[in-house]
């Protein structure tokens, strides 16, 4: 059994209990929580998937996770073995926040080999919390019950990686009672971990394609990377920039906005084509290396 110096309670009806979460259907009534309360009020994002995962579905998640803490945003998951567990490794890895939503008490969380990885997320300054008292073990149904909690908590969802019943695809099911908008990565249609990722495009979620259109839909500001900024002239990182504002932009309007020519703009996107952050198609300017 786990032992912390503080657990905080937080009732429905208390001024710090978020009220994004006390206006989804059937909200817990309250939360016992360890770290960082701030974050319960900030917009975040909500990364699940399976507990089997893939390769690519490892990567995805981490990436997804560090990308997300690069541009301050906190990632609300499960802490559960597998892609839940990689998110939040991202998040770490990116000195970010990280909202872990137990499906057990604080003091019962498991599995136990993702224990160490709870602390960094909490020295990191993240939240751990739970609905249930603090030494009340995990039973089969308590998992699907926390579910709507991630999801409450999240401004969107995204569904990394998820086979056909993978309990990610409840948390999807709750975002979209609940509002929220949810995002899935495409998949190996030829892979039975991501057949159910895939038939959430299919029914109507977002394709996520690059990670940065998530930070754009919720209004948050697009990091730029440590490596791009060390690589990219003072030009170069304005016109970089402004294509990040709308990923999918002409070079008129990068031009108008930068009071430049449209023949030095295009030049330089080539430049920049070359160094491997711009793609160029469509007559438009996109930001390269979609996930």
């Amino acid at each position: 059994m786990l032992e912390f110096e503080k657990i905080e309670r937080i009732d429905i009806g208390s001024k710090e209990f978020p009220d994004k979460l006390r206006n989804i259907p059937n909200p817990p009534q309250q939360l016992y929580c360890v770290g960082n309360i701030g974050l319960l009020n900030q917009k975040s994002i909500g990364v699940v998937g399976s507990r089997k995962f893939t390769m690519y579905g490892k990567g995805v998640a981490q990436m997804v996770g560090r990308r997300l803490a690069q541009s301050g945003v906190p990632v609300v998951s499960g802490l559960a073995s597998g892609i839940d567990a990689y998110a939040h490794q991202g998040v770490v890895e990116a000195n970010g926040k990280g909202i872990a939503v137990l499906g057990s008490g604080v003091k019962m969380m498991s599995p136990i080999k993702n224990r160490p990885l709870m602390w960094e997320l909490l020295e990191a300054g993240g939240l751990l919390l739970s609905e249930y008292e603090p030494e009340r073990p995990a039973e089969p149904y308590t998992f699907p019950e926390r579910n709507r909690i991630i999801s409450g908590l999240s401004h969107s969802l995204i569904v990394v990686e998820a086979n056909h019943n993978s309990g990610a695809l409840i948390t999807a099911q709750h975002a979209n009672e609940q509002g929220r908008q949810v995002y899935a990565v495409p998949g190996n249609i030829n892979s039975q971990f991501s057949l159910g990722s895939n038939l959430l495009i299919r029914d109507g979620a977002t394709p996520l394609i690059v990670v940065d259109d998530v930070i754009r839909d919720m209004g948050a500001e697009i990091a730029v990377s440590e490596e791009i900024q060390h690589a990219l002239g003072e030009v170069e990182l304005k016109i970089y920039n402004e294509v990040r504002k709308y990923n999918g932009v002409t070079p008129d309007r990068v031009a108008a906005a930068l009071n430049m020519r449209v023949a030095q703009v295009n030049a330089i996107a080539t430049v920049l084509e070359i160094k491997g952050v711009l793609e160029i198609y469509a007559g438009k300017l996109h930001l390269a290396k979609p996930i």
